[in-house]
């Protein structure tokens, strides 16, 4: 069934009569487990990823690195909790490291990252500090290469 899921991955729009010819999966398989999978929540959302500077659309993208202090008996989950709530938080990660939290964060401009870190995010009670790195041009996202597509580079061949 891994199969299936990967596939989906790789490209949502796939149908299950899609799935079910590139895996030999029957296409009533595929479809029954794609919508357990989806109930099950196995499966979270169906996404597509934009080059939105192509569209005129420019973005500010920011990793904001946080270091807090865990709560009694929840540890990290509460104050991850409190920051992914925020529409600015577009992921949040627990990592390893000297800042305990990562967060990927968006906005028109630096001035709209900046005064969500300033306003939103280092005023948290737990939150003891933050350091943010602005994104300045993205090569890959989702596994998508976004400059310049996936041409073929070749080296010249000479007889």
């Amino acid at each position: 069934m891994k199969q299936i899921f990967e596939a989906l991955e790789k490209d949502a729009r796939l149908t299950p009569k899609q799935i079910s010819t590139m895996t030999g999966i029957s296409a009533a398989e595929v479809e029954k487990t794609i919508k357990k999978a989806e109930k099950d929540r196995a499966i979270l959302k169906y996404k597509t990823v934009i080059d939105w500077a192509k569209l005129g659309e420019e973005q500010v993208w920011a990793l904001v690195e946080v270091k807090v202090v865990p709560q009694r008996d929840v540890g990290f989950d509460a104050i991850a909790e409190r920051i992914y709530r925020f529409p600015q938080a577009r992921s949040v990660y627990l990592a390893s490291g000297t800042y305990d939290l990562a967060i990927l964060v968006a906005g028109k401009t630096m001035q709209d990252i900046a005064v969500f870190v300033s306003e939103k995010l280092a005023p948290l009670d737990t939150v003891q500090g933050t350091v943010t790195h602005f994104i300045l041009k993205k090569y890959k996202e989702d596994g998508e290469i976004l400059e310049g597509g996936e041409e073929i580079k070749r080296l010249p061949v000479t007889p």
